[in-house]
């Protein structure tokens, strides 16, 4: 919702690398505050180069980027795809291994993912919404790689590594923005104030969570509490911004919720027995 507000004054790439931006600034002004280490090693570094990609610069600018021709309710219900590209990456690359009852309810969310792109997505040369559509999906896919890395990550802190990450996503975006948006102006609505409210809370703070999660949790259970995304993404888009949410979009997060029911089933009985 608030990348849908952000693209009233700017384009899809400021939006993106000032978010990357403010969320790097402020985590390494915390890294120093906390005396936190700057990472060593090779192969840290390579996993953090690979990481700062996929997790900002590339999901960031592709869902900008997509949110100027879908609503904003489409690209939170494409969030919730994403751990159904985590889990079948998790069983070959972590120890997080892939069960029948995982298996089904996987491919029972995919057919949610198929019904929320729906027949545009076999009319891709006929207008740039189903572009935009496969976008946001990408997007998705580019969290789920980023989670396998952060968890296959050697140690590392966590403040650090969120904040290395943002740096190397700005590093990547700030010279695409300049390219071709040019520098930016201040705008004094809500657009401006969406900026910076994305950089502090969605980018920096939940970047710090995000890295902190994986890291003791397990990309897995980090990516399956991605089914409130959808929910508040429809909720806010739909009170908020007045968007209009088409019934394949409820059928959609009906496919892609139960699906992570099926997954999660054994926490679920857990959950109803207390």
């Amino acid at each position: 919702m608030v990348v849908t507000i952000a693209l009233e004054g700017y384009g899809p790439l400021t939006v993106a690398c000032a978010r990357t931006t403010l969320g790097a600034v402020s985590l390494l002004v915390l890294m120093w505050a906390l005396g936190r280490p700057i990472p060593l090693g090779t192969i840290v570094w390579g996993y953090l180069l690979i990481t700062g990609i996929l997790n900002t610069a590339l999901p960031f600018a592709l869902l900008s980027w997509g949110q100027q021709y879908v609503p904003s309710a489409f690209a939170g219900i494409s969030m919730a795809a994403l751990p159904l590209f985590v889990l079948p990456l998790a069983h070959f690359f972590t120890d997080e291994k892939l069960t029948t009852r995982k298996t089904i309810g996987v491919i029972v969310g995919f057919f949610g993912a198929a019904v929320l792109i729906g027949p545009n997505a076999l009319r891709i040369g006929q207008g740039i919404e189903p572009i935009a559509q496969l976008a946001c999906l990408m997007a998705s896919l580019s969290y789920a790689v980023s989670s396998i890395l952060t968890r296959r990550c050697p140690p590392v802190d966590s403040i650090s590594m969120a904040a290395i990450t943002l740096v190397v996503g700005s590093v990547c975006l700030i010279p695409a923005m300049l390219a071709f948006e040019g520098i930016p102006e201040w705008v004094p609505t809500r657009a401006g104030y969406a900026i910076i409210f994305l950089g502090l809370v969605p980018t920096a703070f939940a970047a710090l969570l995000r890295v902190q999660t994986i890291r003791t949790a397990g990309s897995v259970f980090m990516t399956l509490v991605n089914y409130q995304v959808p929910v508040w993404s429809m909720i806010f888009g739909a009170w908020i911004l007045s968007e209009a949410l088409p019934i394949h979009f409820f059928a959609a997060l009906a496919l892609i919720l139960g699906g992570l029911a099926i997954i999660q089933w054994a926490s679920l009985k857990s959950l109803l027995r207390r």
